[in-house]
């Protein structure tokens, strides 16, 4: 019956122009978006012909782009979405399709793939064919976002299943797959991979948050489960992972997307970042970008802001209002067009910033997010507005508006059968790309939830510390260093750094800081260090228990002072 109404409102137009709210484009398209994400999982979805049971097909498209395949990044987040609406209340009827997805990755897991087996690589291997064989032809891989994604998706429906006292079923079917995730990300975290558009080859934001959420949730399970042998290894990799994750901040305002690619860095992958690791119990923290933080609301004006002339969809909207939005300024795949699930993202990140200054009764606004506020007060100061203030009131109320704006775009350029492709056009806002994506369909889903003040439950970001100081935000008298060193290794060696500073350990060996190897034979890391500091420095090499130090003497820099651009020091290891 809703269906029918929907099409019979519609008859006289083609595109959501005609409804006048997002209330309204909600109601309807909300059933469509599941209805339309359900038909593309196996064996029963009505577009999902030849996928096997639990495989979720990225697109029933199969020519120009062919997407008949099953990504572990892409059914990882679809599942992220059902498991929650399960576990919230949202959809009980779920229950058989996450039990089809748990036993249809643990197969996945196990196939051999051009990026070697589950114990040589294999985990880092995009996608499969929707028959659950190995895709052999040329493809961007690793990617090793996908491990961490489907852990956090398991992890979540492990921690409802404790919950329910269901413990057996969580030990003996889902703590075998979760364990080989969290291995693969504590394992490899720090080694290139391909970002989540399989494009660029370095290190990623995206991967990098999820991976660090992942493996903070683990040990939360592990210990929960009596499974304790991993959870110093998991904790030591996690604090590296945050660590790192703040060298994404540019001093410019805003999160860079990879540390490769030759790009401006404004990508919807950051925003992306902010909603998957959203945690409403952490509040704003900075550490974890979360999305009602000073460097996140920075990040997103700076994104949304990118896209203003790049299409000619967003000709003539003012400067304070929502625009199309699609991966990065400077795309071009499939003609370079908005994404459906990249506008909806700014939305989600708005309402779960909302969700949070609601729940806390205030928002505090800093010198860096000063200008993403101004877009709604004018005259609003760097101050903590509590919530019986007007300044609180017309904030939040402009930030709303803001982020139903976005979903007001989408609804504009959504067909009214309530399709969504992967992509809609730059001129004139038709479906382009890929067919029913999936990904847009989740999008959807977990943008509207957003909305309603449906809060996800808490993977632990809350009081984290991260002993290398945070390089984002409103911080102290510090400034960011990054140091590379030319380093040789054989396998399962990796490049540490320690010195005369807290930041840099005191010179402990055991807790020093882990290097990336993204660019390789380089090893990399930023830390934030003191300012105007006379500071020593080696770096170490580990395999295992076994520690080697550089030769003397110590490495020693001065650091600039305060509010300088940040520092680069290139080495060679001695």
């Amino acid at each position: 019956m809703l269906f029918a109404t929907f099409c019979g409102f519609l008859a006289v137009s083609n595109a959501w122009a005609q409804s006048s709210t997002v209330d309204a484009y909600i109601s309807t398209e909300s059933p469509l978006a599941k209805a339309g994400l359900l038909a593309n999982i196996g064996p029963s979805g009505s577009k999902s012909s030849g996928a096997l049971s639990g495989i979720v097909i990225a697109s029933p498209s199969n020519v120009n782009p062919d997407y008949l395949y099953t990504w572990t990044r892409d059914s990882a987040l679809v599942f992220q979405t059902i498991i929650d609406q399960f576990t919230l209340g949202l959809d009980t009827t779920l229950r058989g399709e996450i039990d089809n997805y748990v036993g249809a990755q643990a197969i996945i897991q196990q196939i051999s793939n051009p990026s070697g087996t589950i114990t040589t690589g294999g985990l880092g291997e995009p996608k499969f064919n929707i028959d659950e064989t190995a895709f052999t032809g040329a493809w961007g891989r690793p990617q090793r976002d996908g491990p961490a994604l489907r852990s956090n998706a398991l992890i979540t429906w492990a921690n409802f299943l404790l919950s329910e006292n269901n413990s057996t079923y969580v030990t003996n079917t889902l703590w075998p797959i979760i364990q080989n995730d969290l291995n693969y990300v504590a394992e490899n975290w720090n080694q290139s991979t391909f970002d989540l558009w399989e494009e660029v080859d370095s290190s990623s934001f995206f991967t990098t948050a999820v991976q660090h959420r992942s493996l903070r949730q683990g040990v939360q399970l592990a210990n929960a489960i009596g499974q304790t042998s991993v959870v110093s290894s998991w904790t030591t990799q996690a604090e590296n992972l945050l660590c790192f994750l703040q060298s994404f901040w540019n001093t410019a305002g805003y999160i860079t997307a990879n540390t490769g690619g030759g790009r401006s860095g404004k990508d919807a992958n950051t925003v992306l970042a902010s909603i998957h690791t959203f945690d409403a119990a952490a509040g704003c923290d900075v550490l974890t970008f979360q999305p009602c933080s000073d460097a996140a609301l920075s990040n997103l004006l700076t994104y949304v802001d990118a896209f203003r002339s790049v299409y000619s969809i967003n000709s003539g909207i003012a400067e304070n209002a929502a625009v199309a939005t699609g991966r990065y300024p400077e795309d071009s795949y499939q003609g370079g067009n908005p994404w459906y699930l990249a506008t909806f993202a700014v939305a989600e990140q708005l309402y779960d910033s909302l969700i949070v200054w609601n729940a806390q009764g205030s928002l505090n606004v800093t010198s860096l997010s000063l200008p993403f506020f101004q877009l709604f007060d004018s005259s609003v100061a760097v101050g903590t507005y509590a919530s019986s203030t007007s300044t609180f009131t017309t904030i939040t109320a402009g930030v709303q508006d803001y982020a139903d704006g976005f979903v007001e775009i989408v609804a504009q350029y959504t067909p009214s059968y309530g399709e969504l492709s992967e992509q809609y056009s730059k001129t004139d806002g038709s479906q382009l790309s890929a067919v029913d994506l999936t990904w847009s369909y989740a999008s959807a889903l977990t943008a509207f939830d957003a909305r309603a003040g449906i809060t996800p439950a808490s993977w632990g970001a809350s009081n984290l510390t991260s002993t290398c100081g945070t390089s984002t935000g409103s911080g102290g008298d510090t400034v960011a260093v990054t140091f590379n060193v030319d380093a040789t290794t054989v396998f399962g060696e990796n490049i540490y750094i320690c010195g005369s500073v807290d930041a840099l350990q005191n010179w402990d060996p055991d807790t020093a800081l882990l290097l990336s190897s993204a660019d390789y034979p380089i090893w990399s890391i930023t830390i934030n260090l003191p300012a105007s500091t006379d500071i020593q420095y080696k770096y170490i090499r580990k395999d295992g228990s076994s520690i080697t130090w550089e030769s003397d003497p110590n490495m020693e820099i001065t650091t600039p002072a305060s509010g300088s651009e940040s520092y680069t020091e290139n080495d060679t290891w001695r």
